[in-house]
C-alpha cells in the first residue's frame, strides 16, 4: 500500500509522457529521462501533453503502483518547466486541479 509521508519525495517530470507506454515505459522515463530509480521510494507524476491527465508511478516494495486522474473539464494549470518536486500536501491540491505554479525545482 502506498502511504504519503512527510518524509516522502515527490518528483514532478517536466515533459509531458506517453500515457500508453504503462509501468515499464513510465519506469523507463523515471531512470533515462530524470536519472532516478524508479524503485527509490519516490513518486513520480507525469503529465499528459494534454494536461488533462496525471499519472502517478510508486514502488511500495513487492510492486508498482500505477494511478490515473483525468479531470472532467479543464486543464491542469501551472505545470513546471523544469523537473521539481512538492509535498504531499501540494500533491492533493495539484489532484484537485488547482494552478502550482510554484513548485520547488531541482537541478
Amino acid at each position: 500500500m502506498i502511504q504519503l509521508t512527510a518524509q516522502t519525495t515527490i518528483l514532478l517530470a517536466t515533459k509531458p509522457a506517453d500515457f500508453r507506454c504503462g509501468i515499464d515505459g513510465l519506469a523507463a522515463v523515471c531512470r533515462l529521462h530524470l536519472k532516478q530509480d524508479p524503485r527509490c521510494g519516490t513518486l513520480f507524476v507525469f503529465i499528459n501533453r494534454s494536461k488533462t491527465m496525471i499519472r502517478t508511478l510508486a514502488y511500495d516494495g513487492t510492486g508498482f503502483w500505477l494511478m490515473t486522474k483525468r479531470l472532467s473539464k479543464g486543464k491542469f494549470t501551472g505545470w513546471p518547466k523544469g523537473n521539481s518536486t512538492m509535498n504531499a500536501i501540494e500533491l492533493r491540491s495539484l489532484l484537485s486541479g488547482n494552478d502550482h505554479s510554484h513548485f520547488q525545482k531541482i537541478n
